[in-house]
């Protein structure tokens, strides 16, 4: 009886070793330094952005965005937010339709943005990285500062 007690114990350790593992590297998948490719992007109003570069730290509890470029007008850009996978709202900077974001899990490899302005639901963001981890693509779906529709693909490439 005490080996197969024992050895039940050994496989469930082994299991939640891997299950821990498995969510850390799927998490970390994201981060990472990623480049706006703006010709495989595609942006339902006006034009994309001249360069923009995300700097991702997300692992199976966090979700940090800081992202610098140029608008389409020569703007600078700069957004921003440290966000917990907690289903709170958490302030976020550098788009006119949002002032919070809330974040959660699709999948154990997809992270979604929720973000958010007065309270109402503006803009939701699902990411995926690519099977050979070099591409990263996010679909944006909402409404902008003006009530337009928004329908984004947005791609980005590893740095």
């Amino acid at each position: 009886m005490t080996n197969k007690r024992f050895s039940i114990l050994v496989v469930t350790a082994l299991v939640a070793a891997i299950a821990i593992f498995a969510a850390t590297a799927t998490a970390d998948e994201h981060s990472g330094t990623w480049k706006l490719n703006p010709a495989k992007s595609r942006y339902s109003l006006g034009p994309a952005p001249k360069n923009l570069v995300e700097t991702i730290a997300l692992d199976e509890n966090h979700y940090q965005v800081d992202a610098n470029g140029t608008a389409a007008d020569g703007k600078p850009l700069h957004i921003e937010f440290n966000a917990k996978f907690d289903g709170k709202d958490y302030p976020m900077i550098g788009v006119p339709w949002a002032d919070v974001v809330s974040v959660k899990w699709i999948d154990a490899h997809t992270p979604q943005a929720i973000q958010k302005k007065g309270g109402q639901v503006t803009i939701t963001i699902t990411c995926k990285v690519s099977t050979d981890g070099k591409t990263r693509t996010c679909t944006l779906k909402g409404k902008n500062d003006q009530g337009r529709n928004v329908r984004n693909l947005v791609v980005f490439e590893r740095q």
